[in-house]
């Protein structure tokens, strides 16, 4: 089940970054560019992602009011502000505080570790032929021995990246953008390999792959 996140923040090309990011990563995004009618999507939200500096009503001030309407609902402060007062102010209400700029995969991390804080982070589990993938866990396990299938870090990322975006056709372009966060250089091999890899460690046989599946000419799916 998709969790969701209000994230409140009036600069368009930060807020873009980040709901594009957060939404390839399974999440149901609602973005408000002020704090004006924050309150009223509080009843849906897992989680709430806020800005500081906001037109109208400061972060500092919309973060205290949906925290006494809500107080289980974990709020992530953002902020370009780094003096340790600024941080002690929005700690005083917020359960983390991170410093513009930011790295996405950082932000992803504490949203992650957040969400699992509030409890409200259960454990989701994917059944995908002989596999059981614990994707808040990065377990992968062959049910048929009971053991776990040791993946690299970045194996596991594109596996997780592949059952995020389950049944859909995906280019090498849009995995590699997505696992690394970089632009796709035609003729890079990166990926290939690392499918490879993945294939031999998940695969029944590698050479025919049944979970991995190549769409000749474009990319990559996952069938759930």
């Amino acid at each position: 089940m998709n969790k969701n996140l209000l994230y409140i923040e009036d600069d368009h090309e930060i807020g873009t970054m980040v709901r594009e990011d957060l939404t390839d990563r399974g999440y149901k995004v609602t973005w408000l560019t002020s704090g004006d009618g924050a309150l009223a999507q509080m009843e849906d939200a897992d989680l709430v992602v806020l800005d500081v500096m906001l037109p109208g009503l400061d972060g500092f001030t919309v973060g205290q009011r949906l925290k006494k309407e809500y107080p289980s609902t974990p709020i992530l402060m953002l902020s370009a502000r780094t003096s340790i007062d600024d941080k002690l102010q929005g700690l005083n209400f917020a359960d983390d505080y991170l410093t513009k700029p930011f790295h996405p995969e950082e932000l992803a991390a504490r949203v992650e570790v957040l969400l699992r804080r509030a409890g409200k982070d259960a454990v989701q589990v994917v059944q995908l032929k002989h596999l059981q993938v614990y994707l808040q866990e990065n377990r992968v396990v062959d049910t048929r021995t009971d053991e776990e299938i040791m993946l690299t870090g970045k194996q596991l990322q594109i596996f997780a990246y592949l059952l995020r975006h389950a049944n859909q056709i995906l280019t090498k372009e849009q995995i590699y953008e997505g696992v690394w966060g970089e632009t796709y250089l035609d003729g890079d091999k990166s990926l290939m390999v690392h499918i490879r890899h993945l294939r031999e460690k998940i695969e029944n046989d590698p050479a025919n792959p049944e979970i991995v599946e190549t769409i000749r000419g474009i990319g990559y799916r996952v069938r759930s």
